[in-house]
């Protein structure tokens, strides 16, 4: 059963469940969903590990800041603040697809505050032109027909094939989380992740033992995208994850988790 405290940050109240005992983990959600994506891994880490689960801006039980915008800076400096507050640090920090690019953002604004770094799903790359132009147009849908819009233009490429085919539970569960989010929410994150920064340049910096997992399905960021990621940071693993796609953590959480455990379990104390 998790707990859900908040945090009031200088961009406005974060929401953040909690679970267990232990060196603290903080898990990073995708777009456009919320903290209870990471269902599988809180029941799998809490009984070892102090899991708190943030929703992010403009997502699940978090309002969007004072202006209705935000930037992957903006999420940094908003989670170094939960960090300190719930006295995580050092922190494992795991982000997939969105999150990942927060816990990149986060590696490279505020270091200290990590023990560990997984990237799941996610790439170090800004949006190309093409992107771009991509978001926008989704912003416009979105705007002219609401969340929904975004969850099912997403849906044949976010989940792999094999959960299209064997897994119908899955995609209900997308389905149902991604509509339950609002227009406003989506379409700030929609413009957070097309003017994210590019993060190739950073990534000889990351010092902290760090684990790069993809889906072997994953379309969106795919394993070629993972390997590059993990390339460009030192001694950093690489893990794919069979018979899952974008949202590997959901499509195959029994392999995902052996490949975090094993991780966390490894990190010095």
């Amino acid at each position: 059963m998790m707990q859900m405290p908040g945090v009031r940050t200088s961009f406005g109240f974060i929401a953040a469940g909690e679970a267990g005992t232990g060196r603290a983990v903080l898990l990073l959600h995708a777009f456009p969903l919320a903290g209870e994506m990471w269902s599988p891994q809180v029941r799998a880490l809490a009984e070892k590990f102090r899991v708190v689960v943030p929703d992010l801006f403009g997502f699940g039980a978090t309002p969007l800041p004072a202006g209705g915008s935000w930037s992957m800076d903006d999420a940094a400096a908003a989670l170094a603040e939960l960090i300190d507050d719930l006295k995580l640090a050092p922190v494992a920090v795991v982000g997939l697809s969105m999150g990942g690019y927060m816990a990149l953002a986060l590696a490279r604004l505020r270091p200290e505050k990590l023990r560990g770094l997984v990237l799941a799903d996610t790439r170090a790359e800004a949006d190309t032109a093409e992107a771009k132009a991509g978001r926008d147009r989704a912003i416009a849908a979105v705007e002219a027909r609401g969340s929904s819009a975004q969850v099912e233009a997403m849906l044949p490429k976010v989940l792999g094939k094999t959960t299209h085919a064997e897994r119908p539970e899955v995609v209900a569960q997308f389905r149902n989380l991604g509509h339950s989010q609002t227009a406003e929410g989506v379409i700030a994150g929609l413009k957070a992740l097309r003017e994210r920064p590019d993060s190739v340049s950073a990534l000889s910096a990351i010092s902290v033992p760090t684990l790069v997992i993809v889906g072997a399905e994953d379309e969106l960021t795919p394993p070629a995208a993972a390997r590059t990621l993990a390339d460009g940071i030192r001694n950093a693993k690489l893990a794919t994850v069979p018979a899952a796609g974008h949202l590997s953590n959901l499509e195959n959480p029994d392999a995902f988790n052996a490949a975090l455990l094993d991780f966390l379990n490894a990190l010095p104390e």
